[in-house]
């Protein structure tokens, strides 16, 4: 095989490890062609004291590390303010300003065993990676190479040119900062709960059946919008919003995908009398138990849906 091939079969893996240093898909996949470039041109530096996967990491972190260092925080609706009501302003903010979803597909190598997948998917959830904003670039590369990728201090210190305790310090302060965020683990795969959860969700849903979809719902259970500033608490704010401001998505269609470790679906809301149903929002939903927690609906529906291979319409 040559040599292209041997480092284009890691690109998912890189993908991931850009997306959780940017919290952006489109500026994972620029520094995962950054990547493959500077590793095209020293190849033939690429000692072989290490795996050609980890000589990739080691580019990947020091390329997302110079972008970072021109850039602010990608954040979340519920980072930005308070709580808001349904008759709140409609506020967008620019579309670098938020986190963006990723497939699952292109962030999680398939080469990867169970155990190693299950930490992958964890790590490319919403939560996390906005929890991962939170710290300085060195200190989200520090926590991502040893919590993540399992890097030794050693390691991480000859990749980063520092000395170990330097990395150790980071480390101890990022795990401090991220212990005050809510990171508790979401189950994967979904249990059969879940999985009849998001069926009923489809259902009540599709149906707009307000009474059987508020039911789903976690009594502290968001509703996001991005590029929205707004977001919504409670089942009561979320239906009471879905009857009113919201009420255009009556009639809509779900088509499933999975994003950044999550269930999600393709949004379509129905178009002109008799016509196709358009793209309206990629919903990443996030649970916990049998309820779910977060509906974070991304509109931006002209960049997500070719991303997620997503039909630019559904037939009526």
């Amino acid at each position: 095989m040559d040599t292209a091939y041997h480092l284009e079969e890691h690109r998912a893996a890189l993908t991931g490890h850009c997306y959780r240093m940017l919290g952006s898909a489109a500026e994972a996949d620029d520094a995962v062609q950054e990547t493959m470039v500077r590793a095209w041109r020293s190849l033939d530096r690429f000692e072989e004291r290490s795996s050609l996967r980890t000589w990739l990491y080691r580019i990947a972190t020091r390329v997302c590390l110079d972008s970072l260092e021109e850039r602010s925080r990608r954040a979340r609706p519920m980072e930005l303010g308070p709580v808001g009501s349904i008759d709140g302003p409609l506020d967008m903010l620019p579309g670098s300003r938020w986190l963006e979803p990723i497939p699952d597909v292109q962030a999680l190598p398939a080469d990867a065993d169970p155990s190693e997948l299950l930490m992958l998917r964890q790590s490319i959830r919403l939560a996390f990676v906005a929890a991962l904003q939170h710290l300085p670039p060195k200190q989200r590369a520090v926590l991502l190479l040893t919590e993540v990728l399992g890097w030794s201090a050693a390691e991480v210190a000859e990749s980063l040119d520092t000395s170990v305790a330097s990395v150790n310090s980071a480390l101890q302060r990022a795990r401090a900062t991220l212990a005050t965020r809510d990171l508790s683990p979401a189950r994967a795969p979904l249990s059969d709960a879940q999985s009849s959860l998001l069926d009923r969700y489809v259902s009540a849903f599709e149906r707009y059946d307000l009474d059987a979809f508020t039911q789903l719902l976690h009594q502290d259970a968001t509703l996001s919008m991005p590029p929205y500033a707004l977001w919504l608490q409670g089942p009561e704010s979320i239906r009471a919003w879905m009857l009113g401001p919201g009420s255009g998505c009556r009639g809509s269609r779900l088509v499933p995908t999975s994003a950044c470790g999550s269930p999600a679906f393709g949004h379509y809301r129905p178009g002109e009398p008799g016509g196709p149903h358009k793209p309206w929002a990629l919903i990443v939903l996030e649970l916990s138990g049998d309820r779910i927690t977060g509906i974070n609906s991304f509109l931006d529906t002209q960049a997500l849906f070719p991303r997620f291979g997503l039909p630019p319409e559904l037939a009526p």
